[in-house]
């Protein structure tokens, strides 16, 4: 049994170790690194969150934290232009998506690099996700045309291109350095 124990153990630390990227997983912040953020509002101008582009090593790790929105499941995702033109958000155009990728996480030939996990809204109208999008780049991210982050009105189904059937947009915010 302990000789079982041990051996575990050092697959685990072996595994460990193959995962090492000169020092600094991916997600890492990274010192000095970019971040930008984007204020939510709604078509009517209220404000209901902020989302944070940060700079980590080998990609971008997003987060939202919503308040004031409808409970619930909502999808979520970085979208391609930075314009958030009300009533319904479509300037800020489709998932930001430099790879060129189909919808979705559950999708063999996706995702988007725009693609978040649904946001889970509770009865006091708050919700929040984070997640680190490997190869992202601040600067794809802020190019000529920015970029927003939109939640949507209904949940994100994963799968289905081009935006994973998740409804109209109900808030949107464009990314500017912070």
């Amino acid at each position: 049994m302990r000789i079982a124990t041990l051996t575990m153990i050092g697959a685990a630390t072996i595994g460990l170790a193959a995962c090492d990227k000169g020092g600094m997983d991916t997600g890492t912040p990274v010192a000095d690194g970019q971040k930008a953020v984007a204020t939510l509002q709604t078509a009517a101008g209220a404000d209901v969150g902020r989302a944070t582009a940060t700079e980590v090593a080998g990609g971008i790790r997003f987060t939202l934290d919503g308040k004031a929105m409808p409970p619930g499941t909502h999808g979520a995702h970085v979208h391609m232009v930075g314009r958030c033109d009300a009533p319904d958000f479509t300037t800020a155009g489709g998932h930001w998506n430099p790879t060129g990728a189909k919808h979705g996480s559950m999708n063999p030939q996706g995702p988007h690099e725009g693609d978040l996990p649904n946001l889970i809204v509770g009865t006091d109208g708050r919700g929040t996700i984070g997640m680190t999008i490997p190869g992202a780049t601040m600067a794809a991210l802020l190019d000529a045309d920015g970029s927003a982050f939109v939640v949507h009105a209904d949940a994100d189904d994963l799968m289905t291109d081009p935006s994973g059937n998740s409804g109209a947009r109900i808030a949107c915010g464009v990314f500017r350095p912070a």
